[in-house]
C-alpha cells in the first residue's frame, strides 16, 4: 500500500462526491466532442507524396468531378438548353392596323402610296421572327442560349437566338440604308416607325426552368464511389489528379454527411461509456495509491483542470479541422503535475488524457505511442524546475524523443522505406509543440495563484538570502540564521537520501524559526552574555520559547509566505515539550512537595511521600502542534532537533554524535511525533545515518598545528 494512501472507509458523502465528480467530468468531455463523424485535417498538394498515415474510408462516399470538368460539361450541354417564349400574335395585327391608319393620314401630305406595302412586308417579317423586350434581351447576358423555343397555342418552333430582334434592332431593320436610297425615307413626312415596334415575345420562366432542369439532369456530377473500408490513399503515395479528386470528394462528404438518429445515439453512447471508463480508472488510481490528493480540493481541481483541458482542445481542433493535433503541447500536463505533485500521478494522468484525446482521431495508434513516450521523457528529464535551463533541456529531450518515436512508427508501418519520401509536416508540428512546451514556465505563477500550489521556482526564490525576511533574520538573530542554514543543509541531504522533496524541505528549514525574531535574545544561539531566562519562572520561559511558533506564523502572513512554508513553521516542534524548562519545573516541584511533606503537622507527625504532580503542569510546557503531516515536515523536525542538540555536546566524537542522534530521534519516535505522517522506520534509520555522517563532517577533529 502506498504511504500516501489512507486506509479508511469512505463515507456516503465521499462516495457521492466521487460519483458526482465522475459524471461531471464525463459530461464535459462528451459535450465537447464533435457531434458528426470523425474528421481530420490533412495537408497535401498535387504532385507531392501523401505525408500522413494511410487514409481509410470510414463510410462510402461518391467521387465528385472537379469543378473545371463540370464547367466544361455544362458548357457542352448548354447547346441543348432552349428557353421558352410565348408569341403574342395580337401585337402584330394591332401594329399593322396602326401603320395603315397612320399611312392613310400621311398620304394626303404627298407620301407615295407604294411605301405602304413595303413597310408592311418588313414589319410583318420582324414580328413573325419575334421581338424581345429589353428586359428579356438582358436576361441572357453572359449565358446566351444558342436556340430558343417559340410557341403560340399548341404549336412551337425552334429558332436561333441570334435571329431574334430587340426593339432597337427591329427599328434599325425598318430604317435600313438600302431602303432609304430606294424609297427615300425623307418622304415619309414624319412617320415614326418606332411607334410600331413592340415586343411580341414573352419569356416563360416556368417552362424554361423545367427545360433547364431536364438539361442539367443529363449532367453526371460523380465518377465513381469509394466504399467503406477502402484505402483512399497510402502513406507516401503521390497525390495525382485521381487521388486529388477522391480527397476533395472525401472532404466534401465529411462536411455534408449527416448521421442518422441511430448512428448519433450509438456513437454518443460508445463515447460516453469510453470516457466514463477512463474517468473511473483515473479516480481508482488516486483512491488506491494517492487518496491524500482526493482529500484536497485544490489538488483535485488542478488534476481535473489539466485532465479536461487537453481533450477539449483536441476535440475543438478536430471538430473544426483547424490544424494538426501534433501542434498541441501535451507534455505540459505531465511536467506541471510532476512539479506540483509526483511522477507516478503525472504519468497515469497523462496516459489517460492521451487516451481520452485519441478517441476522435482517424488514426490514433501513432498519436498515442508518440505522446506517451514524450510524457515519460518529460517526467524523467525534469525532476525539479529550479532554473530555466532545466526546462529548456527537458524540452530538447522531449522534442528529440517525439521525432524519433514518430519516425520509428513510420518504419514499423512500412511507410518510410527508402523508396518513399518522408513526411515533413508531422515533424514540423512536433517541433513546434516542443517549443510551446516551454510555456510551462509562464504557467507556474498563475497556477500557484489559482490553485494555491508552490512551485520549485518560488521555493528557490525564497531561498535567496537577500530575501527581506532572511536578511532581517541574519542581521537581528544571527545565531538563529546560522542554525537555520545548518538545518536546511542537513534536511536537504536527508530528503535526497530517502526520496523526499529537497527544495521544499530546504525552504521550510530556512524559515522555520523566523518567530525567534521577536525575542531573539531569549534563544541560546543568539545569546552572548547574560541569559534573560535567569530569574524568570519556568512557565514564563517556556511560554516565550513556545510562542516563537505562533509569532513565526504571524510573520509568515505578513511577508506572504506560501502555505506550504507556514506548515513547516507550525509543525517543526509538533506536540513536543520544552524539555529543559519542564524538567527544571518538575525538579523544583518535587523538591517543594518533599519539603512540604517533611513539615510536622499539628500533632508533630510528617508525611514522608510527596503528593502527585499537577496533571495540567505538562500542558504548559508543550508546543501546540500539529504534528508533522508530511515526509518533509518529519525530516525537518529530526534535523532541527539534532542540529540544536549537537551544539551542546561536550565533545565531538563519532560515538557521542551517534548516541546523541539516536537519543533525540528515538525520543521523537517514542513520543509519537511521526504518527500522522507517511514515514517508515527504514526511512527514519536512513535519516539517522545521514545526520550522523553529516554532523561528523561538520564537527570533525582537526590536527593541532605546532606553535
Amino acid at each position: 500500500m502506498s504511504r500516501y494512501n489512507h486506509n479508511h472507509n469512505l463515507s456516503g458523502k465521499d462516495y457521492f462526491f466521487r460519483v458526482l465528480f465522475s459524471i461531471i467530468a464525463t459530461a464535459i468531455l462528451v459535450a465537447f466532442m464533435p457531434h458528426g463523424g470523425m474528421t481530420a485535417s490533412y495537408h497535401y498538394q498535387k504532385g507531392e507524396p501523401w505525408e500522413d498515415e494511410a487514409l481509410i474510408a470510414q463510410d462510402s462516399f461518391p467521387i465528385l468531378k472537379p469543378a473545371d470538368r463540370i464547367a466544361r460539361e455544362q458548357d457542352s450541354l448548354r447547346q441543348f438548353y432552349e428557353p421558352y417564349f410565348r408569341m403574342e400574335e395580337e401585337t402584330e395585327e394591332e401594329q399593322m392596323q396602326a401603320l395603315r391608319q397612320e399611312f392613310v393620314a400621311l398620304s394626303r401630305l404627298g407620301t407615295p402610296h407604294y411605301f405602304l406595302p413595303h413597310l408592311q412586308e418588313k414589319l410583318r417579317h420582324v414580328y413573325s421572327t419575334g421581338i424581345l423586350s429589353g428586359e428579356d434581351a438582358a436576361r441572357f447576358d453572359g449565358d446566351t442560349p444558342q436556340r430558343v423555343r417559340i410557341y403560340h397555342g399548341i404549336e412551337s418552333a425552334v429558332r436561333n437566338y441570334a435571329s431574334l430582334y430587340s426593339e432597337k434592332t427591329a427599328y434599325e431593320y425598318l430604317m435600313a440604308e438600302e431602303d432609304s436610297v430606294r424609297f427615300g425615307h425623307s418622304r415619309l413626312h414624319g412617320l415614326d416607325l418606332m411607334r410600331f415596334v413592340h415586343p411580341n415575345l414573352t419569356y416563360d420562366a416556368a417552362k424554361s426552368e423545367q427545360q433547364r432542369q431536364e438539361v442539367d439532369g443529363r449532367l453526371v456530377r460523380t465518377m465513381g464511389v469509394v466504399l467503406q473500408g477502402q484505402k483512399v490513399v497510402d502513406k507516401g503515395q503521390i497525390v495525382d489528379d485521381g487521388v486529388m479528386d477522391i480527397l476533395q470528394s472525401w472532404e466534401q462528404h465529411q462536411r455534408e454527411h449527416k448521421l442518422s438518429t441511430s448512428e448519433v445515439l450509438s456513437r454518443m453512447g460508445g463515447r460516453t461509456v469510453y470516457i466514463a471508463i477512463l474517468v473511473v480508472l483515473l479516480l481508482m488510481y488516486f483512491q488506491q495509491f494517492r487518496s491524500d490528493y482526493l482529500d484536497s480540493f485544490r489538488t483535485v481541481l488542478l488534476i481535473m483542470t489539466l485532465f479536461l483541458v487537453f481533450p477539449i482542445i483536441t476535440y475543438t481542433i478536430m471538430g473544426h479541422m483547424w490544424a494538426s493535433v501534433y501542434l498541441v503541447p501535451y507534455c505540459t500536463l505531465p511536467i506541471l503535475l510532476r512539479i506540483f505533485l509526483d511522477s507516478r500521478s503525472a504519468f497515469i494522468t497523462h496516459v489517460i488524457t492521451i487516451l481520452a484525446s485519441a478517441v476522435v482521431l482517424m488514426q490514433p495508434f501513432t498519436f498515442i505511442v508518440t505522446q506517451i513516450v514524450a510524457g515519460l521523457v518529460a517526467i524523467y528529464s525534469l525532476r525539479e524546475l529550479s532554473q530555466r535551463y532545466e526546462l529548456f533541456r527537458a524540452t530538447v529531450w522531449v522534442t528529440i524523443s517525439t521525432l524519433l518515436t514518430y519516425l520509428c512508427m513510420e518504419f514499423v508501418r512500412g511507410t518510410a522505406d527508402g523508396s518513399l519520401e518522408l513526411s515533413r509536416w508531422p515533424y514540423i508540428y512536433l517541433t513546434v509543440a516542443g517549443v510551446l512546451t516551454m510555456l510551462v514556465y509562464l504557467l507556474l505563477i498563475p497556477i500557484e495563484r489559482i490553485f494555491g500550489f508552490t512551485s520549485i521556482v518560488t521555493l528557490v526564490e525564497l531561498q535567496n538570502v537577500n530575501n527581506p525576511l532572511l536578511r532581517r533574520l541574519s542581521e537581528e538573530a544571527t545565531g538563529t540564521f546560522n542554525h537555520s542554514m545548518q538545518v536546511a543543509n542537513l534536511a536537504a541531504e536527508v530528503a535526497n537520501k530517502i526520496g523526499a522533496k529537497a527544495q521544499l524541505v530546504r525552504t521550510g528549514a530556512l524559515y522555520h524559526d523566523i518567530g525567534k525574531l521577536e525575542n531573539a535574545v531569549f534563544f541560546t544561539e543568539n545569546q552572548s552574555g547574560q541569559n534573560p531566562h535567569d530569574g524568570l519562572p519556568y512557565e514564563r520561559s517556556a511560554r516565550i520559547i513556545i510562542q516563537h511558533v505562533e509569532k513565526g506564523l504571524r510573520l509568515a502572513d505578513k511577508y506572504k509566505l506560501p502555505a506550504v512554508v507556514k506548515d513547516f513553521i507550525a509543525t517543526h516542534h509538533g506536540r513536543s515539550l520544552t524539555r529543559y524548562f519542564y524538567v527544571q519545573k518538575v525538579k523544583s516541584e518535587e523538591l517543594r512537595m518533599k519539603n512540604e511533606s517533611n513539615k510536622p503537622d499539628a500533632n508533630g507527625n510528617s508525611d514522608s511521600s510527596p503528593s502527585a504532580l499537577n496533571p495540567s503542569l505538562e500542558s504548559q510546557f508543550r508546543y501546540p502542534g500539529p504534528k508533522p503531516q508530511t515526509l518533509e515536515q518529519a525530516i525537518l523536525m529530526m534535523a532541527d532537533a539534532v542540529e540544536a542538540a549537537s551544539r551542546s555536546l561536550p565533545e565531538y566524537t563519532e560515538e557521542s554524535i551517534n548516541q546523541m542522534v539516536e537519543k533525540i530521534i528515538g525520543a521523537q519516535v517514542s513520543d509519537g511525533s511521526f504518527n500522522e505522517c507517511a514515514i517508515t522506520f527504514r526511512e527514519i534509520k536512513e535519516a539517522k545515518e545521514v545526520l550522523c555522517a553529516r554532523l561528523r563532517t561538520v564537527y570533525h577533529t582537526r590536527i593541532q598545528y605546532p606553535e
